[in-house]
């Protein structure tokens, strides 16, 4: 290759290598900017999701049907596409959806398991609160079930098909024992305390009764909360629940409302239906929300571009691992 050849491709590749690098400072430089500006500020800025059409309104008219969407796993270790992770991008979608004056109504499409108490709980308060400015229809599709059912419960009106899996009402903590295990490999645990308790779920060692009834304690306390959500939101006895399908076990959707557990069977476009219907908007367009286009997120992508990895799941993998210590709105059939 001639050298004025080699030259001009070494120029073309150090000036792409500039752009890039500008790029990246830029973006670096703009957040770090937005994170000063907070500094010693009540006012946080908060990202506008992007809405996509779904169905058009009646010419001229300017009123919205905001659709939100939760599905996978409900965790704040599950990271979002806006927010840290997927509980902030939920909650800043519902604020953006009850702060837009043209917003009649919100439909909220819940396709989930569950998942983490703390999580499940953050998105229901924040849907109630919603609930209080303007009309929150849910439409559970697959699977709304424990966590999922839990979020479901801020809505004004819950709806789902006949097949919907949902209900599960219960709490669950697990750990693991793998003390014969290290027995038979020579191996102990070395556990220096500051208390009795400080290491109670140490699978080292048996769960000794006293330990087993403060977590069970624990576990019931919370049980108790989500009882008391479904019995205020449902109108139904919490002795009736407790005494009857709030035992842990799964309803189909059919089932669901014939407990009361819903108001109404259908497909997504009744919820559609039913929230022009709550937010006196017959004419409204429906709209639904989705990360705005971010450099952050490009860059994350191209960062685990090169990460070339080969995963092999096993069928009793494919429920998603439960951390031991953590307290979980899920159905039994979820926990390994």
């Amino acid at each position: 290759m001639p050298a004025s050849r080699q030259l001009g491709c070494l120029s073309i590749f150090l000036f792409v290598a500039l752009c890039v690098s500008v790029l990246i400072n830029l973006t670096l430089a703009t957040t770090a900017f937005r994170r000063f500006r907070g500094v010693g500020s009540n006012v946080e800025d908060r990202p506008r999701f992007q809405e996509m059409m779904l169905e058009h309104g009646t010419r001229g008219s300017r009123d919205k049907i905001a659709v939100i969407t939760l599905r996978g796993l409900i965790s704040s270790g599950v990271a979002g596409n806006v927010g840290d992770s997927m509980v902030d991008d939920l909650r800043w979608e519902l604020e953006q959806a009850r702060n837009d004056d043209s917003v009649r109504a919100v439909v909220l499409e819940v396709d989930s398991p569950g998942g983490e108490v703390t999580a499940s709980d953050m998105i229901y308060n924040a849907v109630v609160k919603t609930r209080a400015k303007k009309p929150v229809v849910v439409y559970m599709e697959s699977l709304a079930a424990s966590g999922g059912y839990y979020v479901s419960c801020g809505g004004q009106y819950l709806m789902a098909n006949e097949t919907s899996i949902t209900g599960s009402i219960g709490v669950i903590i697990q750990t693991l024992n793998y003390e014969q295990l290290f027995n038979k490999i020579g191996l102990a645990s070395v556990v220096f305390k500051s208390g009795k308790f400080k290491d109670m779920l140490n699978g080292a060692r048996p769960i000794t009764p006293e330990e087993r009834d403060y977590v069970q304690g624990f576990v019931m306390k919370t049980y108790e909360q989500f009882l008391g959500i479904v019995a205020r939101e449902r109108k139904v006895p919490a002795d009736v629940l407790r005494n009857g399908i709030a035992d842990g076990r799964i309803l189909s959707g059919h089932d669901a409302l014939d407990n009361k557990l819903i108001d109404g069977l259908g497909q997504i476009e009744d919820a559609f239906a039913k929230a022009k219907e709550l937010g006196g908007a017959s004419d409204a367009e429906i709209v639904k929300y989705a990360a705005p286009f971010s450099w952050g997120r490009v860059f994350r992508v191209l960062t685990k571009a090169g990460d070339h990895k080969i995963e092999l799941t096993l069928p009793g993998q494919l429920s998603p691992q439960l951390e031991s210590g953590r307290a979980y709105f899920l159905p039994s059939f979820y926990a390994p």
